[in-house]
Formats: structure tokens, C-alpha cells, sequence
């Protein structure tokens, strides 16, 4: 794609980026991968899946507020870790 249109800045790639892949299709499966995300300790490493889990909501939902995207990250958290946090 960058051989295609050459060199652009973030802004530029990140509407292409929407523009092709941001379907139906692809929010459906997004929305799949966020419910089926639960911290586990034990497999997880804590940045990775809060970025992880930050980006796909970001990217289904802009219009969230970062705080409420950190609240349904956390909701994902489940338990002690949820309270503790809060």
C-alpha cells in the first residue's frame, strides 16, 4: 500500500486504514474478542492486554472518553483486581 500512494502522515493512513478494514464484519469480531477478554494472571502480561483491550475499544467506540474506556477495561478485570484498582 505504501508503494501505492507513497509516503503520508498518521492522519492520512489511519482514515485508509478505517476506510478498508472497518466493516461490519471486522466490528462484529472485535466486539467478540472484547467480551471473550478476561484478565488471567497467570497467561496475561498487564501492559500488553490493557493496551491491547484499549486499542480495539478505541477503535469500535471513539467516542468514548479515555476514562470510560479505562472503566470498561477494568470491568474486564473481574474481582479482587477491579476493587483493589478502584
Amino acid at each position: 500500500m505504501r508503494q501505492e500512494h507513497g509516503k503520508h502522515d498518521w492522519p492520512w493512513w489511519k482514515y485508509e486504514l478505517i476506510t478498508k478494514w472497518a466493516n461490519n464484519s471486522w466490528s462484529f469480531k472485535m466486539e467478540i474478542a472484547l467480551e471473550n477478554a478476561i484478565f488471567n494472571s497467570e497467561k496475561d502480561k498487564q501492559l500488553t492486554w490493557f493496551l491491547k483491550k484499549k486499542d480495539r475499544l478505541s477503535a469500535l467506540h471513539p467516542e468514548l472518553s479515555d476514562s470510560m474506556i479505562n472503566m470498561e477495561v477494568l470491568r474486564k478485570c473481574g474481582g479482587e483486581i477491579e476493587h483493589y484498582i478502584k
